[in-house]
Formats: structure tokens, C-alpha cells, sequence
């Protein structure tokens, strides 16, 4: 079972526009569409369409619409009681792929919804292939609530997979190896937030990347999967490091790829997948979801792992 933590839950709206967005102008809208969504339950999503068992945790009323939304897609859910209403996201998405994100911070947490959150999880976590800690905190929520989790997480034997940004990140580099998950998915953006590189060169220079992400496992990570936007991802750990191309993508939105990007390692670890193949899995999840509208999460159908080109990289094993 894939066991996931939304602490800070959003209602995903997503505008289509028919051309470039242009500010200060009405501008016509090809479509609208809206899910529940957040980093762990689109995750969760994921493992359903795959067939994979999980589990997901999230803030949220019993009766929201948000719930009944989930449990009718089949995601088995553990609501926990909310500090308030669930959030709203926009995206704006442009014919050539450009995506525009607004999101809104949500309710303020106080320390108790906080444990809730954190007990429900720590319950069910010794029985799950993995535990996952994705996306942002709400307001309210302290930086180093994940860097705690893991903690709390790796006493009770459970593997952990964390991704997250900004403060939070930041939270958990600094805690390392204390703080350490066996899985570390950030991108080009946030590898360079805590080894002070560029973002764009990290994220055209797929060895560079594996040498920051590199320092990660120095400190205690168990492995990373450094996602690249259209130039894939690269993976690391103790054995070696590897680059994944990804398939020719016609991007339609970038929402939800790095999430999708991550279930496909975490079903490869499952399955017991080497090293290599898992991240030809991630890449081909990663890139499925990028030629989908809005934030719909891509099922095995979509793939075209076989076009995925997998290397290795200087000192890898």
C-alpha cells in the first residue's frame, strides 16, 4: 500500500485559453475543469488507476465534497478534522503548455490539527510499502513539521518518500541526516534552493544535477529522483546515478507531472523494478502527465515507457 500525507488539500480549477494570456484583457476560455487534487492525493490517484492499494490522509470534513469526490474515484481516504475550508487553486494554462499557478494558502492550522494529521499517519505507516509527505503546509504549520515526521516516521519502520518546497525543504536539508527519508523528489528549482547552483543550468545539465543531488545522499537521503521538466529526470543513490530522457511530448500541462513522476518510481520500487527501470518509469509517468489537460493524472494506458532513454552517468556503478 502507498500510504500519502496532503496536509494542505486544494479543489484544482484549471482554465484552458484559447491563445497567449495576456494581462488586463478578457480573453476567451476553452474549458474549465476541476478536481480534488494536492500533491499526495494526486498520488494517490495514481496508484488506483495503476491498481495499487493506497491510502490517503488529508484534512478534510467527512462529508466535504471534496471526500465524496475521492472515495467515488475509488481512493480509500482517512479525513482528518479540518482547521477550515478546503483551498482553491488556479491554473491557467496557454496553448503552447505555459502554465500559470495561483494558489491560495488555505485555513491556519493550530498544533492539534497538526498532531491529528501526524497520529492518523503514524498509525497506519508501519503497514504501507511506502509513506508518502507531499506538497505544502498550510499557514499556520511550523517549516520543520516534515523534518519532525521522518523522524517520527523512521522509529516506526517505515519508508518514507518526501516532496516538498520552500520553507519546508529548507526545513528538512537542514535537519539532515536526522531528518533523512529514503526517497527525495525535488526539481531543478529546488536542488539549486539548498546547494546555491542555478536552476537552469541544473535542470539542462542533467550531470550537474546528479552532482547536487549528490550531496543529499552524502547526508543521509537513501536515493533522490531529481526531476528535469522536458529534460526527465536523473536518479541517484549509494550504487551510481542515471538520466532519463523522456519520450517526444506534445505539453499540454505541467500540473500534476512531478507528482505523476513519482508514483511511477514508487511503482517501479514496488514491483521490484532495478534502479534504472524505476526511473524509466518515472520519466514515463512524468511525461504522460504533461501531455494531459489540466491535472489529470495519466494511467498505464497512456505510457510509453519503451521510449524512455535510460544512461548512466560518470561514477555511477
Amino acid at each position: 500500500m502507498i500510504l500519502t500525507l496532503t496536509p494542505n488539500p486544494s479543489i484544482d480549477r484549471t482554465i484552458a485559453l484559447a491563445g497567449e494570456l495576456a494581462r488586463g484583457q478578457v480573453q476567451r476560455v476553452v474549458s474549465v475543469t476541476s478536481q480534488a487534487g494536492g500533491k499526495g492525493v494526486n498520488i494517490s490517484r495514481a496508484s488506483v488507476s495503476a491498481g495499487e492499494p493506497t491510502l490517503a490522509v488529508l484534512p478534510a470534513a467527512k462529508d466535504d465534497p471534496f471526500v465524496i469526490e475521492l472515495l467515488a474515484a475509488g481512493i480509500d481516504c482517512r479525513p482528518v478534522r479540518p482547521a477550515g475550508d478546503v483551498r482553491v487553486n488556479l491554473t491557467i494554462t496557454e496553448p503552447d503548455g505555459t502554465t500559470t499557478k495561483l494558489n491560495s494558502p488555505g485555513a491556519t492550522v493550530q498544533p492539534e490539527d497538526l498532531e491529528a494529521m501526524a497520529t492518523t499517519l503514524l498509525a497506519r505507516a508501519p503497514g504501507a510499502s511506502w509513506t508518502v509527505l507531499a506538497g505544502s503546509l498550510p499557514a499556520g504549520a511550523p517549516p520543520e513539521f516534515y523534518a519532525q515526521l521522518v523522524r517520527r516516521l523512521r522509529e516506526c519502520g517505515a519508508k518514507v518518500a518526501v516532496d516538498t518546497s520552500e520553507a519546508p525543504l529548507r526545513a528538512l536539508v537542514d535537519a539532515l541526516p536526522d531528518s533523512a527519508p529514503d526517497l527525495m523528489k525535488p526539481n531543478g528549482d529546488e536542488l539549486a534552493s539548498f546547494t546555491g547552483g542555478d536552476a537552469d543550468e541544473l535542470e539542462n545539465d542533467p550531470a550537474l544535477a546528479a552532482i547536487a543531488a549528490r550531496t543529499l545522499i552524502e547526508r543521509g537521503v537513501g536515493t533522490v529522483l531529481a526531476t528535469l521538466g522536458g529534460n526527465g529526470a536523473v536518479l541517484v543513490n549509494a550504487e551510481g546515478a542515471w538520466h532519463a530522457a523522456p519520450p517526444p511530448t506534445t505539453v499540454v500541462s505541467t500540473v500534476g507531472a512531478g507528482d505523476s513522476s513519482l508514483f511511477g518510481y514508487l511503482l517501479g520500487d514496488i514491483r521490484g523494478l532495478p534502479a534504472p527501470d524505476r526511473l524509466a518509469l518515472a520519466v514515463a509517468y512524468g511525461s504522460a502527465a504533461a501531455g494531459l489537460p489540466g491535472t489529470t493524472i495519466p494511467e498505464p494506458a497512456h505510457l510509453r515507457t519503451e521510449l524512455v532513454t535510460v544512461t548512466v552517468l560518470g561514477g555511477s556503478a
